[in-house]
């Protein structure tokens, strides 16, 4: 395989300027910086623990760097990240004093993961059935070349300035078994993130098919759609044991009527992670689903893209670079382990607050309602405090919103406030031992999940009729 295709070209230090750490990954860190001679700014992706060059022979990662921008390469299309080269130099920050990386295109918004951390739920709905359609047209794209990702997650689904979906990250990116020939064998270690494999693939006899991406597509899909982590709480064991026997992300509390193609878009997902690989679509028959989905709402992508917008841009200015890549969703969006998952899932609501909702025979909504106005994560704190005495009193659905925070709220914390009879004793634990010390994440974070459980006592409380 060739170091450099006939596309890219190498590009080294005294080409660019403005270096900037923006994220870090199992396969290294991300940087932003500005190509002189080029004018804009790309993301430079570096190899973890500045691997050596070698004129004489390639090191292990630097080959799979290789092979990432030839697999990138070969499927470039608007709907999969594109590279502009090879980095090698000596990058400004010091350290090892030869690095290699890739040098890609720069996607302002981050990643799905970012959006749905900082909407703390799933996006508007227009914007959800555009990026289920931008994904599936970026897949099927990539199988069209017989090439597998191998590691489809929202992690790895970038979003540019006006939040279209490209596909990145090809580090586990390999030629389609069932486009080569008889004689010849997959290389490599089944890759991806595990909840997001299929069943066959905890064999250790797996060889990965493209009935692999398809599987990953249809957990995306699930993920997206409620703005949860699947099992967030299950470790690789437990995930390893109860998928192949069948357990899947729960679908009972998704409202399929809420709006228009949504029950169709939930039949997709749960054919694409079904048991049995040849029974999972194709991205071409996916997209007959998809599009026909996103035709439905794609009068009302620019309102929903700006309110989007307008929250990712204040909650950037408050706390975040221009790229982030977090550990894991915030806590309120948390999913539980598969030992309690049919209980504490009922408690679950998937009704986002900021979500801008669009139903069967309604009109046309370009613009967001007052009540579903962004507030600053500031105003959502003052709201909390300003309102103690009322939500003691009026909350209701307490240990279903404890459970959302998570982690927020101490396992002790937690204990006392389910010993607890009436909700308005167990509201007054929760203030006292969390939200009281909690400072604005966690009382932010109260407020969006109280607005989800009770949007009507919110609305009492902000004035709006």
């Amino acid at each position: 395989m060739a170091l450099l295709s006939h596309t890219a070209e190498w590009v080294g230090s005294d080409s660019l300027e403005k270096w900037e750490l923006v994220g870090s990954g199992g396969f290294g860190h991300v940087y932003k910086a500005r190509h002189k001679d080029w004018g804009f700014d790309v993301a430079i992706k570096l190899l973890r623990d500045g691997v050596g060059y070698s004129s004489s022979a390639l090191m292990p990662k630097e080959k799979a760097l290789s092979e990432e921008v030839d697999h990138m390469d070969k499927a470039s299309c608007e709907f999969v990240l594109r590279v502009y080269g090879i980095y090698e130099g000596n990058p400004p920050f010091g350290g090892i004093s030869m690095q290699k990386g890739i040098v890609m295109e720069l996607m302002s918004s981050g990643s799905v993961q970012d959006l749905l951390v900082v909407l703390r739920g799933p996006p508007p709905w227009p914007l959800t059935f555009r990026l289920a359609h931008q994904v599936a047209l970026g897949m099927n794209f990539l199988h069209s070349r017989n090439l597998m990702h191998q590691d489809l997650k929202p992690s790895n689904v970038l979003l540019d300035d006006d939040l279209n979906a490209k596909l990145a990250d090809f580090g586990l990116c390999r030629v389609s078994t069932s486009a080569l020939n008889s004689n010849e064998k997959m290389t490599g270690e089944v890759g991806g993130t595990y909840k997001y494999m299929p069943p066959e693939a905890f064999d250790a006899s797996y060889e990965p098919v493209r009935a692999f991406d398809r599987y990953s597509y249809g957990i995306l899909l699930w993920t997206i759609v409620t703005g949860r982590e699947p099992y967030q709480m299950a470790g690789h064991s437990l995930v390893a044991l109860r998928i192949p026997e069948g357990d899947r992300p729960p679908c009972e509390k998704i409202n399929q009527r809420e709006v228009e193609g949504l029950e169709e878009l939930v039949d997709l997902m749960k054919m694409c992670w079904d048991e049995n690989p040849a029974k999972r679509p194709t991205f071409k028959e996916c997209l007959e689903v998809t599009e026909e989905g996103f035709s439905k709402h794609k009068k009302e992508i620019h309102g929903a893209v700006h309110h989007v917008l307008t929250r990712l841009e204040s909650h950037t200015s408050n706390q975040y670079s221009n790229i982030r890549v977090p550990l894991s969703f915030s806590p309120q969006t948390s999913d539980v382990s598969f030992s309690s998952f049919s209980e504490r899932s009922k408690s679950h609501d998937y009704k986002d607050a900021v979500r801008v909702t669009t139903t069967k025979n309604t009109s046309t909504q370009e613009s967001v309602s007052d009540s579903e106005k962004t507030l600053s994560d500031e105003d959502q704190a003052k709201f909390i405090d300003d309102n103690r005495a009322v939500l003691i009193q009026d909350v209701s659905e307490v240990m279903a919103i404890v459970d959302e925070l998570g982690d927020m709220v101490h396992s002790e914390t937690y204990s006392v406030i389910e010993s607890k009879q009436t909700s308005q004793e167990k509201m007054r634990v929760l203030f006292q031992k969390t939200l009281r010390s909690g400072g604005v994440t966690v009382k932010a974070s109260f407020y969006a999940v109280l607005k989800r459980h009770q949007p009507k006592l919110v609305e009492r409380l902000s004035g709006i009729n």
